[in-house]
């Protein structure tokens, strides 16, 4: 197993993207805390995964909730060797129409709360002098016209940045820091924009869907499998020389 015995905290882990990385990471042998704004769902993934780990209710926007996620993972495990920041927000929004809470909640989440979860964990990584952090991007970040919207794309290009700055000044303790820049992905949070963009626009979601694949290369959009499928690539030891990439998962629709 790619990750036996690792102790990896994934954020956002209670659906999406997220919960197939905590299912992918517990099948190689993870224990994996489970941090998710929805107690609920975090416990439904834990159950998902056979109690391989434990849940643990976090607001990645309050940094004294990222502080007790850590110290349960500590408490529980002795230890923090991955990190995975999945925790995200947006929404269907023209230029025009992102308000000044829109911004603020998507900064908040996705870049500051992002930050600070790879700030905590660090520390605790330098003691050891190991670790791997891995954040999630999007191809947003990289200037994809198709984005939800222009301040979504803001705060995954400043995800893009900080893995780059991290990156070069965590490797003095054997800390890796990387990005997924995930292309269109089947997650709850992609339908919820789905929805928004044909009541929009008067489409089916099935001609939505149809102009979507027909703009990929590969002809199909993520699974949340995929995104799982190079996370656990780059939490694992075949990944070791790698830092400070951002790398494209998106069949295509993008080069950079």
């Amino acid at each position: 197993m790619m990750l036996e015995d690792k102790v990896a905290i994934i954020t956002g882990a209670g659906s999406g993207m997220g919960r197939a990385m905590a299912m992918r990471f517990a099948r190689e042998g993870a224990h994996v805390v489970i941090a998710e704004l929805d107690a609920a769902a975090a416990e439904k993934v834990l159950a998902e995964i056979d109690g391989r780990g434990i849940a643990v209710p976090t607001d990645v926007r309050q940094l004294g909730a990222i502080d007790r996620m850590v110290e349960r993972a500590i408490d529980a495990f002795g230890q923090i060797d991955i990190i995975v920041n999945c925790a995200g927000v947006t929404k269907s929004l023209g230029f025009f129409d992102v308000t000044e809470p829109d911004f603020d909640l998507m900064y908040s989440v996705n870049a500051r709360g992002l930050f600070f979860c790879m700030q905590r964990a660090a520390r605790e990584m330098v003691k050891r002098r190991s670790g791997r952090i891995i954040n999630i991007a999007s191809i947003a970040g990289k200037g994809y016209r198709g984005t939800s919207n222009i301040a979504y794309a803001g705060t995954k290009g400043a995800v893009i940045a900080m893995t780059r700055i991290g990156a070069s000044q965590l490797a003095r303790y054997n800390i890796n820091v990387n990005a997924i820049c995930p292309g269109a992905t089947l997650t709850p949070m992609v339908e919820a924009i789905n929805k928004q963009i044909v009541a929009k626009h008067g489409i089916s979601e099935e001609e939505l869907t149809r102009r979507l694949e027909k703009s990929i290369p590969l002809g199909r959009a993520n699974s949340p499998d995929d995104i799982a499928n190079m996370a656990a690539f780059l939490a694992s030891a075949e990944a070791g020389n790698i830092t400070g990439q951002s790398f494209n998962v998106d069949g295509g629709l993008v080069w950079d």
